[in-house]
């Protein structure tokens, strides 16, 4: 019996070793996966920070080419439009100077036009000077034969 008996105690306690090496072993393995699933948040923690900073750099990017290309395009049309302005303020000077060279030669021909109308009146003014002046001559020549005359008369009667 007692053999048996150590059988009996043997027995339960390898039983219960087995239980107890089956639980250890049980949690080990439950530490071991919260270890592994502790790893693995820590893991996709830090790829979806790396993530979200590539994202947030590529975004950068992505504004920073959306905005050269905006600049290079409104360069361009501005550029089209300083061209299209300038080539009207061509043309715009072009009229303007063709209106004060037409204006210059008109202002000079006028001037030459008043030259020949002051000569003409000049010569005008002096011909009727002579014309007055004759006019005053042959007058005085009557005055004075007048003047003789009555003189004479007057001579006669006395």
């Amino acid at each position: 019996p007692p053999a048996m008996a150590r059988s009996n105690l043997t027995a339960p306690t390898s039983a219960e070793a087995e239980l107890l090496l089956l639980q250890r072993q049980a949690l080990v393995e439950e530490e071991m996966a919260k270890v592994k699933r502790a790893l693995l948040t820590r893991f996709m923690q830090e790829k979806l920070s790396r993530e979200e900073q590539s994202s947030t750099w590529g975004l950068h990017r992505v504004r920073t080419l959306w905005r050269s290309a905006q600049r290079k395009a409104k360069d361009r049309e501005l550029r089209q439009d300083i061209e299209i302005l300038s080539q009207t303020f061509s043309r715009v000077m072009d009229c303007k100077d063709s209106t004060i060279e037409a204006l210059v030669t008109e202002l000079k021909e006028a001037e030459e036009q008043q030259n020949r109308a002051l000569s003409s009146h000049l010569d005008l003014t002096d011909q009727l000077l002579h014309l007055q002046r004759c006019r005053l001559g042959y007058l005085e020549q009557g005055f004075s034969a007048q003047v003789g005359a009555l003189k004479a008369e007057f001579e006669a009667e006395r």
